[in-house]
């Protein structure tokens, strides 16, 4: 219920400018009068926030060095928080986690790639031992597929199957499901063992920082604890992301709604589906404008299978229904939304009739991930640092959390602590750790090419005929292709050549593709992906002959901005993206 209210309140707000420069920061109302601000969570004005908060960072400036403080780092939002606050922890840093509930994971199994999950033992933030005992679900690969009907095995492609679609299995991509419960208990163990500090069931009021001395947080039981560094992982719904993002709406939204339940066949339970259509695009009230329109993807993961424990069968299963759109006052409702999954589940899985009556329902999901194209997020203030998707550095085609946060776990991590050493903390030298990627920015255009815009006449097979054709290409051109954008890692060389073999296979398209998507979009995309081809050779050809000279360097802080450039160059080429070894995709499923 909170989340279809907090989407309704999405969708009626109006976005106006912020100016923090304004001594009355405020949008004027209809009446012409000032609307008060409301009271930051975070602020350096010494008139603002808890007392307390600045009587503690005085006597810290009175003492003789830092070490007043109680801690390096205080990572705010414990659930994907534990990892940061554990590598920099193995790093000598002391940090403690503040959690507002109980610091303990979801029931629902999370879904990610061996190759990802390993990240955490590559780090040593866990041992293998506890990586491998939290692995529940095991399968060999996931679907894509993109069709006007639902038509079960599929073979040829769009123009071989009188345009029917197409369909493809990737291996070892979201193929493997997680406790978190056991996951974060086994990560709260382990930083708790290396001397780190959780306070859980501690909601925050707010946080004052001092450029010169450190930041102090203001707890909810009256406490305060004071940092060098301030961590903000408190997902979408930071509040501290919140106040510097006032003013602005989601440029994009991905609505999802879905359960985990019992019934299905466990003959046809043995892979997943990453991303799926079986329908047109779907016009809600039939007038035929294109107002709120949409187009439904699905995602579906077996649970408890091929895990720990060997199974070869099971009949639980995740579904999930998602749709790409802005935040439009009249876009369709998260339960508007469900009605339509209930409706259409019986068909994405024939093995059921009635979902009321043939499934053991065991949970049920509806949620909304807003976007900016402002992202990532750059920090506001001194000692403060967004990271995971309260920075906004996942891809606005994915639902962001735990499998967005591994792929810079390392980079971030590493950043940080390094930030710490050098005394790097100022926001400007902080907004390194979170440059513009410009294949993360790409990515957008492929997000307004799934989304309708309003009161239009969308072509209902767009979506379907464009994704795949791509898919085709993509998959015949190999695992080093097609498995880098199912895991969100866009490379200059698979980005080029499978639209060039795109526009080959199906020129006529082009100009549907223009239209729908617009000259503008298309002018700010070719610019990213240009910066694409900039940021592959400085990474390819630059990064290795200056690398001895930066670690040479004698001036911290210059050496630190140095070293995030060279990173920005790889992860924003995607060249941090470990190919597959054998390119061949050979699945056999049973």
């Amino acid at each position: 219920m909170m989340a279809e209210a907090n989407w309704l309140r999405t969708r009626k707000f109006e976005p106006y400018v912020y100016d923090p420069k304004l001594l009355h920061p405020a949008p004027s109302s209809d009446d012409g009068s000032l609307i008060a601000a409301p009271r930051p969570f975070v602020t350096d004005d010494g008139a603002m926030g808890e007392p307390e908060c600045w009587r503690r960072l005085r006597n810290v400036a009175s003492s003789p060095d830092s070490s007043s403080l109680d801690y390096d780092v205080v990572v705010c939002g414990g659930t994907l928080g534990i990892f940061f606050a554990i590598y920099l922890q193995l790093r000598g840093h002391e940090v403690c986690v503040v959690e507002g509930a109980e610091l303990r994971g979801r029931e629902q199994e999370w879904n990610i790639s061996h190759d990802e999950l390993m990240e955490l033992v590559h780090l040593g933030v866990l041992d293998d031992e506890d990586v491998r005992g939290v692995i529940t679900t095991s399968f060999p690969a996931c679907r894509s597929g993109f069709k006007n009907r639902e038509i079960t095995p599929l073979a040829g492609g769009y123009f071989d199957n009188d345009e029917t679609g197409y369909e493809c299995l990737t291996p070892d991509v979201l193929n493997l499901g997680i406790s978190p419960v056991s996951l974060i208990d086994r990560a709260s163990k382990r930083f708790v063992s290396l001397g780190g500090k959780i306070l859980d069931r501690t909601p925050i009021r707010g946080i004052c920082v001092s450029e010169n001395v450190g930041a102090a947080i203001d707890l909810d039981n009256d406490a305060v604890i004071t940092a060098k560094l301030v961590l903000d992982c408190m997902g979408n719904a930071s509040p501290i992301s919140a106040q510097q993002r006032r003013g602005m709406k989601p440029d994009g939204i991905c609505a999802v709604v879905g359960s985990c339940a019992g019934g299905y066949d466990p003959s046809t339970n043995k892979v997943g589906d990453i991303i799926y259509t079986f329908t047109p695009t779907f016009t809600r009230d039939g007038d035929g404008d294109g107002r709120g329109s949409n187009q439904y993807f699905w995602e579906s993961f077996p649970v408890g299978i091929g895990g720990l424990d060997g199974k070869v069968s099971s009949d639980v299963k995740t579904t999930y229904m998602f749709t790409y759109m802005d935040a439009s006052p009249d876009r369709i409702s998260l339960f508007e939304l469900m009605e339509d999954y209930w409706k259409l589940l019986p068909v994405y899985q024939p093995s059921i009739k009635d979902p009321m009556v043939d499934l053991d329902i065991k949970r049920i999901l509806f949620a909304y991930f807003p976007t900016y194209r402002d992202s990532p997020l750059k920090p506001m203030y001194s000692r403060v640092l967004a990271v995971g998707d309260a920075s906004g550095i996942q891809s606005p085609l994915s639902f962001g959390g735990f499998g967005a946060l591994m792929r810079h776990l390392g980079r971030v991590g590493g950043a940080i602590s390094e930030a710490l050493d050098a005394g790097c903390l100022h926001r400007d030298d902080l907004g390194e750790i979170n440059p513009y990627q410009p294949n993360l920015s790409a990515t957008w255009m492929f997000q307004k090419a799934m989304s309708m815009k309003m009161n239009t006449k969308p072509n209902p097979v767009f979506v379907n005929r464009l994704l795949a054709t791509n898919f085709q290409v993509m998959n015949e051109m190999g695992q080093r292709t097609i498995k880098p954008f199912l895991q969100d890692v866009v490379r200059f060389d698979g980005l080029i050549g499978s639209l060039a073999k795109s526009f080959i296979a199906d020129p006529v398209f082009m100009p549907q593709i223009v239209a729908t998507v617009g000259l503008p979009e298309l002018f700010e995309w070719l610019g990213h992906v240009g910066n694409m081809a900039a940021y592959t050779v400085l990474d390819a050809t630059v990064s290795p002959i200056i690398s001895p000279f930066v670690d040479r360097i004698s001036n911290p802080r210059e050496k630190f901005r140095w070293r995030r450039k060279i990173e920005a160059w790889k992860f924003g080429s995607g060249a941090d993206y470990i190919l597959p070894q054998d390119d061949k995709i050979d699945l056999n499923i049973e």
